[in-house]
Formats: C-alpha cells, sequence, structure tokens
C-alpha cells in the first residue's frame, strides 16, 4: 500500500457521537461500525501489525508501552457495583507512576523560562516522591537572539536585549546528566520539537505552550470557543 495514502480518523468522531464506539474501540466485529473508506485499520494494516510486533519484544520501547497501559489502568478508579470508571490520578501524578513503574530515578525537566515558579514546584513534587530532578531553562547561557540571524523588529520588544531559546542545549546537557526520563514544561512550538530531536531518553510533555489560554489549548477546539470558530472563518496573518 502507498504511503502516501491519507488516513482521517477524526471522521470517526461522528461515529463515536452516534454509537458510542468505533470499530477500532469495539472488541466485537458483528456489533462494531463499519470502518471508514481511509481507516489506518484497512489502508495501512501492515504498518499497525508490524508496530505492534514490537511491544512484544524486550527492549525499552516494548517496557514503555507496557507501563504506559499499565498506567492507564491505574489512573481510573471502579465503581463498586457498577461499570462506572471515575479519573483519580493528574498528568503529574500519571508521570510520577510512570517514571516508578519504569524504574526511572533521574529526571530532566527543560523549562520554558516564564514557568521557572512552576517548574521549582514540580521539583520540590518530584523529589518528595523519591525522584531525582534536574531543570534546565530555555535561556540558558543567554546568547543575543540576533545572533540566530533574527532582525531586530523580529522581536518581542525592538531594541531590547532578548536572548534566544536553546532547546539543544537543554536536551544535550540532560544527555550528559544521563536522565532517565525528560519532561517538557513550556516550550514553544519548534523548540520542543527541536528538544525531542536531541534527547536521548524518552520525553514526555507535560505542559505546553499557549500564552493566551494559559496553557491549556485545548480550549480552543471546543465548539463555543471564540478563537475556534475565529480559525475556521479567517486565514492567520503572520
Amino acid at each position: 500500500m502507498s504511503d502516501e495514502t491519507p488516513v482521517s480518523c477524526s471522521k470517526c468522531s461522528s461515529v463515536w457521537q452516534n454509537c458510542g464506539t468505533t470499530n477500532c474501540w469495539s472488541g466485537d466485529p458483528d456489533t462494531a461500525p463499519p470502518k471508514p473508506g481511509d481507516c489506518p485499520s484497512n489502508t495501512y494494516d501492515d504498518v499497525v501489525r508490524e508496530a505492534f510486533e514490537e511491544y512484544r519484544g524486550e527492549g525499552e520501547e516494548a517496557r514503555i508501552a507496557l507501563v504506559a497501559a499499565r498506567v492507564e489502568g491505574l489512573c481510573y478508579q471502579r465503581a463498586a457495583g457498577s461499570d462506572t470508571v471515575m479519573p483519580r490520578w493528574t498528568r503529574v501524578e500519571d508521570t510520577i507512576a510512570f517514571a516508578k513503574l519504569m524504574g526511572y530515578t533521574k529526571i530532566g525537566i527543560a523549562t520554558c523560562i516564564g514557568l521557572l515558579d512552576e517548574a521549582d514546584r514540580l521539583v520540590s513534587i518530584l523529589k518528595a516522591q523519591g525522584l531525582e530532578p534536574l531543570s534546565v531553562c530555555c535561556k540558558a547561557g543567554s546568547i543575543d537572539k540576533l545572533e540566530l540571524g533574527l532582525k531586530e523588529d523580529d522581536k518581542v520588544r525592538p531594541g531590547t536585549f532578548e536572548p534566544a531559546c536553546n532547546p539543544i542545549a537543554q536536551a544535550e546537557i540532560c544527555n550528559r546528566l544521563k536522565t532517565d526520563m525528560n519532561i517538557i514544561l513550556g516550550l514553544c512550538v519548534g523548540h520542543d520539537m527541536l528538544f525531542n530531536r536531541r534527547s536521548k531518553a524518552p520525553v514526555t510533555t507535560l505542559v505546553v505552550k499557549d500564552r493566551v489560554t494559559g496553557h491549556n489549548p485545548i480550549v480552543v477546539l471546543y465548539g463555543q470557543n471564540f478563537y475556534y470558530k475565529r480559525l475556521q472563518k479567517q486565514v492567520m496573518k503572520l
């Protein structure tokens, strides 16, 4: 099958709303909703099966898959005498549980300079949980943005000194410290990509940067949200 065949799992949103399930969630093929024509289970079945075989191995990726599935189960609490389940853990607790079950102790934190207070609070929590947090700020080294080739007018405040973010340095410092896993705490779009590309340890994101929504970007996707409507009707001007 061509690797250019498009997929669109988002179309199953209406299936879920109408049926309360989708083909990939139902365990009964006789009652499952039909697959859409561009379902990856059809067009990329070989990829799906081959990928799953990797989880049956003995390497770190197989362990991560197993522990992640265990944490998913642990983060819900079952109601006695009912099939109802209730979430009981926050993302911070999920992250701690995952680290402990993996046997990770040295935890790198790649933090935005704008979230130093939050980073310090996270450090305190991780220490209290018996982990060893090591935090690295995005502006470490304080190198002028102009050295990137940026124009003065491209700064947030032209005419003032602004240090550039250095996510590759954040990753390489974590690499030298031999962290077991790394946490992204509010890095900008693009900077998070560079950190992920260079980190030798597995990376999870605890906080994503969103200056308008208080780092809660999912609110933009809700139907009654102004930004959702605006982005559907107007092309962004850069």
